[in-house]
């Protein structure tokens, strides 16, 4: 079914042409946005001074959720965002920590995954 309505144009590539089908529903049906939003919320909620919540995110959706949760805490002045440009290679602002290459080269699944911290102030 999948196949029969997939354009041929999206068919070649890297991934097979499911992959983001099959994605969008199990991220659907887990409720799997919702449940990252809350967990989120309630981890801070409990989090003492001076804690960290660190997020490895693995999709857009994922990662824009977490980056927006962050920023707001950050606006609010109620955290602030960890950045460990130094100690690892970063993405293309300071506040994301990307895999290295040699971790790519270990665990080629990796390469998707961004690591945010947030260090809560009150």
């Amino acid at each position: 079914m999948i196949e029969n309505n997939v354009p041929v144009a999206y068919r070649k590539g890297r991934l097979h042409f499911a992959t983001k089908t099959f994605q969008a529903l199990r991220i659907a049906v887990n409720d799997e946005l919702r449940t990252l939003q809350t967990g989120l919320q309630k981890g801070f909620e409990i989090l003492e001074k001076g804690g960290r919540i660190s997020v490895i995110s693995f999709h857009s959706l994922e990662d824009r959720i977490v980056k927006r949760f962050y920023k707001e805490k950050e606006k609010k002045g109620e955290a602030k965002l960890i950045s460990a440009r130094n100690e690892f290679r970063s993405g293309g602002n300071k506040e994301v920590i990307l895999a290295s290459a040699e971790e790519i080269k270990n665990n080629p699944r990796s390469r998707s995954g961004k690591l945010r911290i947030l260090e809560k102030k009150t």
